[in-house]
């Protein structure tokens, strides 16, 4: 069966089709052929190559000027990257300066509180030192004056047990001539 098919296939090409001389009409290659010329011809007279041509230009020339608005686009696109790029770069140093100043600020017044309080513990001492200081006198001149009250009063008991009449009345005279001869 299979070889009746390819038998049947092959016998029935085209060329075997046609029977007779070429240039006849009942041949239908020749009348294809008369057909296909006439066709050409009028494509020719009526200019359609012409036409294609015109066409397949201004479309390569559509596609030339999109292709070149393309690459405008593109450089358009790579100037305008490079500048973001360019922007951020000096955003990203403008950021690195400020955070420099700013950790440099944080330093500078920590040494400026470490200053500040040194200062400041030191008034605080002198002030301390100051209030020791007069404290100490005050503690001074309270026991000097008691030791005067004391020794006040020891001398007093002491006069007081040697003392006569007669010693007091001439040490009362003393003193009258004394504020006498300061007064005048």
């Amino acid at each position: 069966m299979k070889k009746l098919i390819l038998l049947a296939s092959a016998s029935a090409t085209p060329a075997f089709a046609a029977s007779g001389p070429f240039f006849s009409l009942g041949n239908t290659n020749f009348i294809v052929t008369v057909a296909f010329i006439l066709f050409v011809g009028v494509l020719l007279k009526f200019g359609v190559p012409g036409m294609l041509t015109g066409l397949l230009d201004k479309r390569a020339d559509q596609i030339k000027a999109d292709l070149d608005e393309a690459r405008a686009l593109r450089e358009e696109a790579k100037a305008i990257l490079a500048s973001y790029e360019r922007k951020k770069k000096e955003v990203q140093e403008q950021s690195d300066r400020i955070v420099a100043s700013a950790k440099e600020e944080a330093v500078a017044a920590a040494e400026q509180a470490k200053v500040d309080l040194s200062n400041s513990i030191a008034r605080r001492l002198a002030g301390a030192e100051d209030r020791i200081a007069s404290a100490e006198a005050g503690a001074i001149r309270a026991v000097r004056e008691h030791a005067v009250a004391v020794a006040i009063a020891a001398a007093s008991d002491v006069l007081a047990k040697q003392a006569t009449p007669e010693t007091l009345s001439a040490s009362v005279d003393d003193a009258i001539k004394q504020v006498g001869a300061k007064m005048h």
